[in-house]
């Protein structure tokens, strides 16, 4: 997949800089695309009562100095930038998959949700805790819950399911939709009818697409 080739030093620069949610161990799960989106559970959305900071976020739970965001850059850098104090990061390049563009150094990068707050609130993390969505919003723990990607696809996704956003680059799709549906599964999050029914149809064109994931 895309994302795997992105991260093709995450593992050194990992080692150097531990996750900083730590979350219970489960079984790894592997369905078809297929599968995995009948696997969700169906409920209406709802929105009553969201706020952003009901979801405490890029956060240094580890105490190394680097963020959720800076851990999230170290991992998909495609060339290693240089770490200050501080965890201060300069140079490196990134590849942002959603429209399929180079990126030089980290100013130009958003870090995304994959499963944006908002949509996480409507579709059941109104009833979690504070400390499970503050972990939700720091998953290290998988590497399709946080993407590096440019600003302008992200604030152009905004708090947007597949039903009403996808991304731009036409090789992104499959990916896209592994890593939205195995958000969803890791958490426990639901569909709503209109989201399911274009999951299936754009689904449709990735017959070899498998989504993988640990509940939490």
């Amino acid at each position: 997949m895309i994302k795997t080739t992105v991260r093709a030093f995450a593992a050194t620069a990992l080692a150097l800089l531990p996750l900083a949610t730590a979350t219970p161990a489960h079984a790894a799960e592997t369905l078809s695309l297929h599968d995995g989106i009948e696997a969700l559970p169906q409920a209406a959305e709802v929105r009553d009562g969201y706020e952003r900071t009901k979801f405490k976020h890029w956060i240094d739970e580890d105490k190394d100095a680097c963020s959720t965001r800076n851990e999230v850059l170290l991992a998909e850098a495609a060339t290693q930038p240089t770490i200050g104090a501080g965890c201060k990061i300069t140079g490196g390049t990134w590849r942002s998959y959603y429209d399929d563009t180079t990126v030089q150094g980290p100013s130009g990068l958003d870090i995304d949700h994959m499963v944006p707050l908002a949509e996480a609130w409507d579709s059941g993390a109104s009833q979690w805790t504070a400390a499970r969505r503050q972990a939700y919003a720091n998953d290290l723990g998988a590497e399709r819950s946080l993407v590096a990607v440019t600003a302008k696809s992200n604030r152009s996704k905004a708090d947007q399911d597949p039903a009403q956003w996808m991304p731009p680059a036409a090789d992104a799709q499959c990916t896209y939709l592994s890593d939205w549906v195995s958000t969803k599964l890791r958490w426990s999050l639901t569909v709503d009818r209109a989201e399911r029914d274009t999951l299936r149809q754009l689904a449709a064109g990735c017959e070899s697409t498998d989504v993988e994931f640990e509940r939490v």
